[in-house]
């Protein structure tokens, strides 16, 4: 007999509810949950397609244990005797700077991949990590650090009360949306028109985002900084500008008018290949409505310039008043993190803390550029990595110059990967851990509820009960670190989540500023409800957050103004109380209420005030000034989304095969007649790290002068697992670049708005 099951998709940022039908151990469909309270039924391809993910045949069983040079299927615990074997011989060798750990994406998307990477670097000592995140949003990070002292202070437009909408390089109605929570993004941009308000889309492609606005100006890729700096000038030389109650809030406004003053809208219009008219109306729209948000991402990020467009974002934000207001853009307050603080200076933001050892690339948020993976395996001396661990990573498809990198595993002491698949990376390693099917696992966004539109909280146990012979996630990540630490066989897993929460009772007990302060850590940690360690990790989590009842103390809620008029506040023993066990009682989610003004609990900076043009950016700005002299290249490639993937790792569903995500290159009509390429034929497109054969696409929906080649394809080294996506394996356009185009101070890769060269193919 079919039964339902709660769950929140994992498959994106929009992180939806969904109802599953289950017959057996096997999840046959998946609809929206309607109840749900911040997704009300809304569902994409992506998580239709849940079941077929779930029971893909080529999903991996078993781990795989590297034996006579190839990979063999081996229980649990020989995986794990191989990793304690061979992990910390290599770090009493060479050091623990020796390994490396790369973090991709998927990591966000689940429960272990927030809780335990934390608990592995502490326990290696490694300042060698490499993330997802210099290869999309690290820019935003550093603006934000920069501007407000903290790299996750990231404000997000307020879509539902907007009146004005400013979207940079972003197309969420095929994203589904990105350090933007918020289900339904094509619904609430409609919305947003049909209450009268406007709709403003800068891409050089029309996208199906860009069909929706009310204006689309088609830039040149990789003039979006140059663009902003325009939008700024220009309110700033017309009077525009309107802070508000921001102005006492941030300093460095005369120096901000200053470092801008070479950016005139004329100045920067060929660049941009706009007109200077064209900026100006922008600029002034932008200041007379009544609220307004700044939106960019991926095509404003991922370029040369990516941390200056997106710290002149906020910019925008801030000159116009927008920011922490309503309809503006506003800090979220998730139930997980950290309480309030009250106002005033804070430790700051610093980069460079460290550098790389071969480029010295520095690092920011503790991260160094996953471009420069490759050279810090493949270069001979001290401090070399010989061992990597990959969590949900695909480098070899990610990053730039692909075959290098993927000589460069070829040639470790030791890798491990936690990867349901064997994939261009994983293929590597020398012990594979699989994790089970989602269906199987627990869930909480813990990363994307800092970053969605409405504050509010859900949780999914497993909807269907691990099989035979399977670790659930967090135990995979648990006994990974007790086996990299000379632990292995010495404790449990569960003593890796109980260390954990006594650190944290710890420090919270000690702090004189805490409502716990000179309690029990021990007394706390038994009063923690859950059926497992990640449980009780989640429900202390929640207790110490900035919703939760400080186990019962008197002095443990938010500030009435920003809990009591909460929805959902009056639940739990005390006001605001949220826990697991209320999670648990409200299956569909607790609505935390809208976002609310709260920057001087956000701001971290020393100054205590939002610094407007910090030295860094300060130094940058020359550079960016000196592009108003560059000759623009002829043709330049951009990437583009797929409503139906997520970067590299969902071509192996059939379900969400087909159709429109197809890895084509897409080319206008003139410029195809000019190049002499047909629709349907095939071209080499050139760049500094190779070239590609690629079918072509011709079509207007981008504009002249640009080509555009979607992300994470290239499934064609043997070795793999994958056998849909090997069927049509598309290429890596990421073998396009060599790894030497960054922005500096993000070190995030340039995946768009590089050179290229087509010639026609027979």
């Amino acid at each position: 007999m079919p039964r339902t099951a709660l769950r929140i998709c994992p498959l994106c940022e929009a992180t939806c509810g969904l109802t599953l039908t289950i017959e057996g151990t096997a999840v046959t469909g998946a609809r929206g949950d309607r109840e749900d309270i911040f997704s009300r039924g809304f569902i994409c391809p992506k998580g239709a397609a849940f079941g077929a993910l779930d029971s893909d045949p080529d999903r991996l069983r078993t781990p795989l244990v590297r034996k006579d040079g190839r990979l063999q299927e081996a229980t649990w615990d020989e995986a794990y005797d191989a990793i304690a074997a061979a992990v910390p011989a290599l770090v009493r060798e060479y050091g623990a700077q020796s390994v490396g750990v790369v973090l991709g994406n998927p990591n966000v998307h689940t429960m272990a991949g927030a809780l335990y990477p934390p608990l592995l670097l502490k326990a290696l000592g490694t300042r060698n990590l490499f993330t997802a995140s210099t290869l999309d949003q690290m820019p935003k990070h550093v603006s934000s650090g920069l501007l407000f002292g903290d790299p996750f202070a990231i404000p997000v437009p307020d879509l539902d009360r907007t009146d004005f909408l400013l979207l940079i390089g972003a197309n969420p109605v095929e994203s589904n949306g990105s350090l933007c929570t918020a289900p339904d993004f094509p619904g609430r941009l409609k919305a947003l028109r049909a209450r009268g308000g406007t709709l403003v889309v800068v891409d050089p492609r029309r996208t199906r985002t860009a069909r929706l606005a009310d204006r689309h100006l088609a830039p040149r890729p990789g003039s979006d900084a140059l663009l902003l700096a325009a939008l700024a000038h220009t309110l700033l030389t017309e009077r525009l500008t309107d802070p508000g109650v921001l102005e006492e809030q941030t300093g460095g406004f005369g120096e901000l008018a200053t470092a801008l003053a070479r950016f005139t809208p004329e100045a920067v219009a060929p660049a941009c290949d706009l007109t200077a008219d064209e900026i100006r109306t922008l600029a002034r729209e932008l200041a007379a409505a009544p609220t307004a948000a700044v939106y960019g991402r991926l095509g404003s990020s991922a370029v040369a310039h990516g941390t200056l467009a997106s710290w002149l974002v906020d910019v925008l934000n801030i000159l116009t008043g927008n920011l922490d207001r309503p309809g503006g853009a506003l800090f979220p307050l998730p139930a997980t993190g950290a309480r309030p603080r009250p106002a005033g200076p804070g430790k700051g933001f610093t980069l460079g803390r460290w550098h790389s050892r071969v480029s010295g690339h520095p690092e920011a948020k503790s991260e160094l550029p996953t471009a420069a993976l490759a050279e810090e395996i493949d270069t001979p001396g001290e401090g070399r990595i010989r061992a990597l661990i990959a969590i949900a990573a695909n480098p070899v498809l990610s990053a730039p110059d692909g075959r290098r990198l993927d000589a460069a595993l070829a040639g470790l002491d030791f890798m491990i990967s936690i990867d349901p698949y064997l994939n261009e990376t994983s293929r590597h390693a020398h012990v594979v851990l699989p994790p089970p099917p989602p269906s199987q696992s627990g869930h909480h966004d813990f990363a994307f509820n800092g970053f969605a539109i409405r504050n509010q909280v859900r949780y999914s146990r497993p909807a269907v009960p691990l099989e035979p012979d399977r670790l659930d996630e967090c135990e995979i990540h648990a006994r990974l670190v007790l086996a990299v630490s000379g632990m292995h066989g010495t404790a449990g897993p569960e003593a890796v989540d109980e260390l954990a929460i006594g650190a944290t009772l710890a420090r919270e007990t000690a702090d004189p500023d805490s409502p716990l302060h000179g309690q029990d850590p021990a007394r706390l940690a038994a009063l923690l409800t859950g059926e497992n360690g990640p449980e009780r990790r989640l429900d202390m989590m929640l207790r110490l957050g900035p919703y939760g009842d400080m186990f019962g103390s008197a002095n443990g809620r938010e500030a009435d103004s920003a809990a009591d008029s909460a929805p959902g506040a009056e639940i739990g023993p005390d006001r605001g109380g949220v826990s697991l066990e209320q999670l648990l009682a409200h299956p569909h989610g607790i609505d935390l209420g809208p976002l609310r003004p709260r920057l001087a609990g956000v701001l971290r900076t020393r100054s205590g005030r939002i610094e407007l043009l910090p030295d860094p950016i300060a130094a940058e700005l020359p550079r960016l000034r000196a592009t108003l002299a560059d000759r623009p290249a002829v043709l330049v490639l951009v990437g583009r989304r797929h409503l139906r993937s997520n970067n590299s790792w969902l071509h192996n569903v059939p379900a969400l095969t087909g159709g429109s995500n197809r890895c084509t290159l897409q080319v206008h009509p003139l410029d195809a007649d000019r190049l002499g390429l047909v629709d349907g034929g095939r071209a080499r497109v050139a760049a500094d790290g190779g070239s590609l054969e690629v079918p072509v696409e011709v079509t207007d929906t981008v504009r002249t002068g640009v080509v555009s080649l979607p992300h994470g394809w290239g499934h064609d080294r043997p070795g793999t697992r994958l056998s849909v996506a090997s069927a049509e394996p598309g290429v890596n356009v990421n073998q396009l670049l060599d790894g030497t185009l960054l922005d500096p101070l993000s070190g995030t890769a340039v995946l768009n708005g590089f050179p290229v060269e087509l010639t026609p193919l027979p």
